[in-house]
């Protein structure tokens, strides 16, 4: 009787623990396949990164031969990037760019996109309307007439053109934050006006801190495309080196040295880990403000 009872009490605990691991491995074995589809989507951007930061750590015989794994690692590669180009100095002039661009952008287009999304004028939706079609018009059928106003400025060669027009407005990020200021009820800005406020008191002390992933969304975008922008540099500082930014010195870098794949690998992670940082800073307020922004048309 009691070798029944012993038999018993050491094999039913046993049970619920094989059941257990049983669930986990089907639980594992669901997740897998309703997944699959995202983890060939996620491998197929991965591979690429994980192929450029091996590259960055190969000599100069390894790079696109038959070698998948550096040997040895060496580092040669991210030294050489500071010492034959002037890394310093085109990320100052990409930092100037990319932050100046899109503090100028804030201040003009938060402005305007509250206007067209909470003010009721005439004209407003030919006004929207022609925002929409600057969205849609390239920036290279305005480029001959812009650069010779630019030259009669005596600012070619330098960024600065490709700054200022910041202080006018971005179509893009007007649209962006219009569709985002119509998702913030107007009862908030009623209430205001009634206390008294101002439109200038409605839109910086109700709209601005209720909109603020919109706001950020909006940012972001401005200082990637600032960073990242090839086609403006080249319009304006190809011929000062000076003034070149991150993008444009790497392109003229990898003309260059284009044969030595490692350094420029490792130049490319170098540029793209400012990018990085900032949207893992910044990822939360950005997806929140892509989320919600377009709820209202």
């Amino acid at each position: 009787m009691s070798t029944a009872t012993e038999t018993r009490t050491l094999v039913a605990p046993g049970i619920p623990a094989r059941r257990r691991r049983a669930r986990t491995r089907g639980g594992v074995l669901l997740w897998i396949a309703e997944h699959t589809v995202l983890v060939v989507v996620a491998a197929l951007f991965v591979l690429p990164v994980v192929f450029v930061l091996l590259t960055s750590f190969m000599t100069a015989n390894q790079t696109l031969t038959g070698d998948l794994w550096p040997h040895p690692f060496t580092a040669e590669n991210y030294v050489k990037a500071f010492t034959d180009a002037p890394l310093p100095l085109w990320f100052a002039n990409s930092t100037m760019y990319a932050v100046l661009a899109t503090a100028f952008m804030l201040i003009s287009s938060v402005p305007a996109a509250y206007a067209l999304a909470k003010l009721r004028f005439r004209g407003s939706n030919l006004l929207f309307t022609a925002i929409i079609v600057a969205m849609l018009l390239p920036p290279q059928v305005t480029a001959v007439p812009v650069y010779v106003m630019w030259t009669d400025l005596h600012l070619t060669g330098t960024l600065w053109p490709l700054i200022l027009p910041n202080l006018l407005g971005d179509a893009f990020s007007i649209f962006l934050l219009r569709q985002f200021f119509l998702t913030i009820p107007t009862e908030y800005a009623d209430a205001a006006r009634i206390d008294g406020c101002g439109e200038w008191g409605v839109l910086l002390r109700v709209v601005v801190p209720m909109a603020r992933p919109g706001i950020a969304a909006a940012g972001i975008f401005m200082f990637f495309n600032s960073w990242n922008d090839y086609f403006g540099p080249l319009l304006y500082t190809s011929e000062n080196p000076a003034s070149w930014p991150v993008a444009y010195g790497l392109a003229t870098f990898r003309g260059s040295h284009g044969t030595d794949w490692g350094i420029t690998m490792a130049m490319t992670l170098i540029i793209t880990v400012p990018i990085v940082i900032v949207f893992f800073f910044a990822q939360k307020a950005f997806v929140e403000g892509i989320a919600l922004t377009g709820v209202k048309g």
